[in-house]
């Protein structure tokens, strides 16, 4: 049941004008990427298509726990343009998310797209953040079978709040979602943001700053 309420929400995702792809419509049937070509664009160089097989459609291995080895206690598996090169130019990719007890998918955002979720095993709590200068907490507890939207560009997380394990299918409207996780951005970027200023957007001593960047 869950599986079919996935199915349903990623074609609303796709579907829907309010979530309408971003990604370059295709002008053919397929555009199966070309992953090795050295030619740079807006996506990526179709494969000639008559060299297109199967596997260039195809992935295995999804109903597999992921390696859950992070600190946050979590795992993830995308499935993008990257693994399945014949999603380029469809607009539409997806993952699997493992959480061990308490484990969190730490806040980030996807620059690209949208995203959808829901739950297969346990229980999850997942929101998103407004933007300013409301900056408004929208949180839900999702169980298994429940499904929840967050819109593109919005920082959100997700934290498993069972005694047990947890896993969640995700879509998006991109084959190549991005991810920024908020935390790496700002303390772990190379070359570092300068500490002082760090210290004086967040009103923080600039030894808590250095202490935060050491961690990243």
């Amino acid at each position: 049941m869950a599986v079919k309420f996935f199915l349903l929400g990623l074609i609303f995702l796709t579907c829907s004008g309010a979530f309408a792809s971003d990604d370059p419509s295709p002008l053919q049937d397929f555009c199966v990427a070309d992953l090795k070509a050295p030619v740079l664009v807006n996506g990526y160089v179709c494969k000639d298509p008559k060299l297109v097989i199967a596997e260039d459609f195809y992935t295995s291995g999804l109903h597999l726990e992921r390696n859950i080895s992070d600190s946050c206690g979590s795992g993830s598996d995308s499935i993008s343009v990257i693994q399945v090169p014949g999603l380029n130019t469809l607009g539409i990719s997806m993952g699997r998310v493992d959480l061990d007890s308490w484990g969190v998918i730490a806040p980030h955002y996807h620059p690209r797209a949208s995203e959808i979720i829901t739950v297969l095993q346990g229980t999850i709590e997942t929101g998103f953040v407004t933007s300013n200068p409301e900056n408004r907490l929208i949180c839900k507890v999702l169980k298994k079978g429940d499904v929840f939207v967050i819109p593109k560009g919005l920082v959100h997380f997700q934290r498993n709040i069972g005694n047990g394990h947890a896993v969640a299918l995700t879509a998006f409207n991109s084959q190549n979602r991005g991810v920024v996780t908020v935390g790496n951005a700002v303390f772990g970027s190379k070359p570092s943001i300068s500490s002082d200023l760090l210290a004086k957007s967040f009103q923080v001593d600039e030894n808590v700053i250095h202490q935060l960047q050491a961690k990243f």
